[in-house]
């Protein structure tokens, strides 16, 4: 049987096309750059792929496709691993029947995120294995990598990518499909997983061990491997900061590290005594220069300044002539802002009006903070908006807290406003609240998801659909208003005053198809009707 044609793809194309060729029975995930393409691919190439509400319950449906021994994978961006990071701590405890991948795809230099975490730190404190692809065939072959660890020590192992290796374009070369897949079969194991604490304390002596016994396995493991050159010079480095380095001191000997968590640090102390000088090249936190450190290794590191934003090839070679000199500042790119057509301007233009105290969060109607709107005045992350507000509302005086407003996507709303709305129905400030929640029909930030408030799946097609103004009222808010933005109309300005002088509980679906999608939404309206009915008429 002749090998797979060898294609052109990113990163997370590549991971997609591994979790097809590893069986993968099941992937989850929230979407969030730079990590949205690996599921909309693998969703593409016949995989079993599913939005979740968030990034928690993402890895929990995996974990649970693993206990029945199926190959699963969550995926999310570096943020949304904080969301998930409970059940990673526990599951490292409990083990897994079949193989589970959490993939992190961090976002150094924040082109799309909140902050500028290393989530190779999650690995240690959660004691996970972790690898570190530096382009699309690592990104491809570690991934099947990882599955195999997975299931020959029974442990979760976190793929841990970065923007650059997502999103840039690698020749890769497949293995093609790997087989039958084993049949998932649930085998009942309580004192593995129920973690009551009986079973968590020798649980956690055995991760320790399986720890030590893969950090000795690490020490010849084929990810990780040694670039011979110069004696001169040698440089540790992982993920894409290889790439920099390389073309930065072609001539310099390389040890370059795929896996990277527990570290070989026998194969790491090697290197280091076989070189001359020894440099630590790594992207974001000084995580192996510490680590390598620790372990009573003399090398170097890069200054505190490269600590932050991307590598390239030029910050490679400052870093290796120990140039601290004020680095060129980046030329201002076109600031971002809302369409033209957004039915946000509207309701941010009533804010700034109303001279409101907006308690904002993620996604595109963030940009409600830039000009000409003005009119956000927070934004901590997902979900943050209800209790940021609430929080103003409890202990500001009145006249100032009668202007708080929260405002929440709908997306956003469903991964994790919900519990700040019970939050709200449960301690009720006494001038009562307001949340407006911008319902556009999509996951617009990231390239327009479906989500469940949608009833749509991940592939489009129809399924169960949360009722936004249903949940609320549910709950118990009994001023529930669902308005349409709209040029020509003061619906929506006239909802807001009422509101503002209620002191009461109050929530504003404001609601109108995002501009982009609007196209889309009635083809795939055409399509269910058609489906159900025959032929539908247009319009």
């Amino acid at each position: 049987m002749p090998a797979p044609k060898r294609q052109l793809l990113s990163g997370d194309e590549a991971i997609a096309l591994a979790a097809r060729d590893a069986g993968v029975a099941l992937g989850t995930g929230y979407p969030g750059t730079p990590s949205t393409e690996i599921l909309e691919r693998f969703s593409e190439l016949g995989g079993l792929g599913q939005w979740s509400p968030n990034e928690k319950v993402a890895l929990e449906v995996a974990i649970g496709a693993a206990f029945a021994g199926a190959r699963a994978m969550a995926t999310m961006k570096h943020v949304g691993l904080n969301v998930a990071a409970d059940p990673l701590f526990t599951v490292a405890y409990t083990g897994v029947s079949g193989g589970l991948v959490v993939i992190s795809a961090d976002d150094p230099g924040m082109a799309s995120s909140q902050n500028e975490q290393d989530n190779r730190r999650y690995a240690v404190a959660a004691s996970v294995p972790m690898l570190e692809p530096s382009d699309s065939q690592e990104a491809y072959d570690f991934l099947l990598a990882a599955f195999e660890i997975s299931e020959r020590w029974k442990l979760p192992v976190v793929l841990r990518a970065t923007t650059r290796v997502c999103h840039s374009y690698t020749v890769v070369q497949p293995r093609g499909p790997g087989g039958t897949a084993k049949a998932p079969k649930f085998e009942r194991d309580i004192r593995a997983r129920v973690m009551i604490p009986a079973n968590a304390r020798p649980a956690h002596k055995r991760l320790r061990q399986k720890l030590a016994e893969i950090g000795e396995w690490n020490e010849t493991c084929s990810l990780n491997r040694v670039v011979p050159g110069d004696k001169k010079l040698g440089i540790i480095t992982s993920g894409i900061s290889f790439m920099h380095a390389r073309e930065a001191a072609p001539e310099a000997s390389v040890l370059k590290l795929g896996f990277t968590h527990p570290l070989p640090m026998k194969k790491i102390a090697a290197f280091v005594k076989s070189v001359k000088r020894c440099l630590v090249i790594e992207e974001g936190d000084p995580y192996l220069v510490e680590a390598i450190r620790a372990a009573g290794i003399k090398v170097e590191g890069k200054a505190e300044m490269y600590r932050f934003g991307e590598l390239s090839v030029p910050r490679v070679r400052r870093i290796l002539n120990n140039d601290i000199t004020p680095e060129l500042a980046q030329l201002a790119g076109k600031p971002p802002q809302l369409c033209d057509a957004c039915q946000y301007r509207l309701v941010f233009e009533a804010l700034r009006q109303r001279d409101c105290i907006v308690a904002g969060d993620i996604g595109c109607y963030t940009l409600g903070v830039l000009k000409p709107f003005e009119a956000m005045d927070s934004c901590v992350c997902m979900g943050a908006s209800l209790g940021v507000g609430l929080g103003l509302r409890h202990v500001l005086p009145l006249e100032q807290a009668r202007r708080v407003v929260s405002i929440i996507g709908d997306s956003t709303f469903v991964h994790s406003g919900i519990s700040g709305l019970v939050e709200m129905v449960y301690n009720p400030p006494p001038s009562g609240h307001v949340l407006i929640i911008l319902d556009n029909g999509t996951t617009a930030m990231t390239g327009h998801q479906e989500h469940p408030g949608t009833g749509r799946k991940l592939n489009h097609q129809p399924t169960n659909k949360l009722v936004l103004e249903d949940l609320a009222r549910s709950l118990g808010v009994k001023r529930v208003h669902v308005v349409e933005p709209r040029v020509g109309s003061n619906e929506f300005e006239r909802t807001l005053d009422e509101c503002l002088a209620s002191n009461e509980l109050c929530v504003i679906i404001a609601r109108r198809p995002c501009i982009l999608i609007v196209k889309r939404l009635r083809e795939l309206e055409q399509s269910e009707c058609e489906k159900k009915e025959g032929p539908c008429a247009a319009g």
